[in-house]
């Protein structure tokens, strides 16, 4: 991959789902890894730049892709939302959403780079 790839992760607060993702892929050549949420408490909330910025988008729960899609409509009309389908019951870094998130991330990011 000559390019990095601008991957974004979203849950609703972004304080354990999607920094955990953030951090752990930001180990990994050739992606640039990002996070934010959904609500409006959120550590960093989720804006238009964000979405403008990514590549591709995954999301914690289906709530957050309805979130997305509704939201900022046309900035979603062509980009790619995976939903990881990961419940709010991880703390930052815990060992099992490490887990999750290595095993479930990569085969969708293979699928999109053949797709695009």
């Amino acid at each position: 991959m000559s390019e990095r790839l601008e991957v974004l992760f979203v849950c609703s607060r972004n304080q354990w789902r999607s920094p955990t993702a953030e951090k752990v892929f930001a180990r990994h050549p050739g992606i640039v890894s990002r996070s934010a949420g959904t609500s409006a408490k959120a550590r960093r909330t989720l804006g238009a730049r964000d979405l403008e910025r990514a590549d591709v988008v995954f999301v914690m729960e289906d709530k957050h892709a309805q979130r997305i899609r509704s939201g900022f409509p046309r900035l979603c009309a062509y980009l790619p939302v995976y939903v990881l389908d990961i419940p709010d019951e991880y703390r930052f870094m815990d060992p099992a959403l490490v887990e999750i998130l290595e095993r479930a991330v990569p085969p969708l990011l293979e699928a999109h780079l053949i797709d695009d």
